[in-house]
């Protein structure tokens, strides 16, 4: 009587095992080849920074250098446009930031009707490209004589990242219980006292994803600070970069690789800041939960 050999568990093939790690191979070399895609000019960016005779081409300096940091480490080419682009960028975000709160506490607490018509107008804001609407305020700011004008600057490009920013400070508004607003409405408080001592402190995490969107929205700008301020010491680093091209396709890819790290550098400054100050607002929206 012969016995039946049975498969060991190990043994046994479920029905599309081999799809499935077929996919996940195909996921993997996806995933692979992004991954390459955003290594490669980042290496670039780290061996030209230091190479005396970089090129368009990635390769390992010969005799690596700090000549290109020395060469950007100048008032006229690095801190003076990263003091007007903090400006700018700061200034943005801080106009942005408290309009933002201010449109998203309606919206969030108060249902009307207008809400949602409201809301999609807003997103249609978002849809509207800066270049399609740049000829109308340009011609805006020379009547008002508000060319190479700081100021004036910052609040439009605070409109220009305000809808979206709305929309994620309404998000991160309706998480926090309204039964917490009412309770200090009851204590007296007033509807700013309320926003300011419970709301905003709940959702500080949230004010801090949407600060740091504008932020790095303005600071990368080049488009509306190039269009409006005209001289050369307004002029944020998104622009000033462009002192690295010369004429007739003469690159200085040295500079340019160690004036773009240092670039870089204040707003992952600001992103590690936040981060870090994210963790109380963790632990703060427990409240919300008890």
């Amino acid at each position: 009587m012969s016995r039946t050999e049975v498969p060991s568990r190990t043994q046994r093939t479920t029905p599309g095992t081999g799809s499935r790690r077929r996919a996940k191979l195909g996921a993997n070399a996806a995933l692979v080849l992004v991954g390459v895609c955003f290594v490669v000019p980042l290496l670039w960016l780290a061996l030209a920074a230091v190479d005396p005779q970089a090129s368009y081409q990635a390769k390992v300096p010969e005799t690596p250098s700090l000549d290109n940091f020395r060469a950007v480490l100048t008032p006229e080419l690095l801190f003076r446009p990263l003091a007007n682009s903090f400006l700018l960028s700061a200034g943005t975000a801080i106009v942005n930031l408290l309009a933002a709160v201010l449109a998203a506490y309606p919206l969030s607490r108060y249902q009307s009707r207008f809400n949602k018509p409201f809301l999609y107008t807003v997103l249609f804001g978002t849809s509207l490209p800066v270049t399609a609407i740049m000829v109308p305020v340009y011609g805006l700011f020379v009547q008002l004589q508000l060319l190479d004008s700081m100021a004036a600057t910052i609040f439009f490009m605070a409109t220009t990242t305000l809808p979206m920013a709305i929309w994620m400070t309404k998000n991160f508004m309706d998480s926090v219980p309204l039964e917490l607003e009412e309770a200090a409405w009851i204590d007296g408080a007033s509807n700013l006292v309320a926003l300011r001592t419970i709301v905003l402190p709940l959702m500080g995490q949230g004010l801090g994803v949407v600060l740091i969107f504008v932020f790095i929205q303005a600071w990368g700008n080049f488009f509306v600070p190039f269009i409006l301020l005209l001289s050369t010491g307004k002029q944020p680093a998104s622009v000033s970069i462009f002192s690295f091209f010369g004429q007739h396709g003469a690159i200085a890819y040295g500079q340019l690789a160690a004036f773009s790290i240092l670039y870089s550098v204040p707003v992952l400054v600001l992103y590690a800041l936040v981060s870090r100050g994210m963790g109380n607002s963790f632990a703060l929206s427990g409240a919300m939960k008890g």
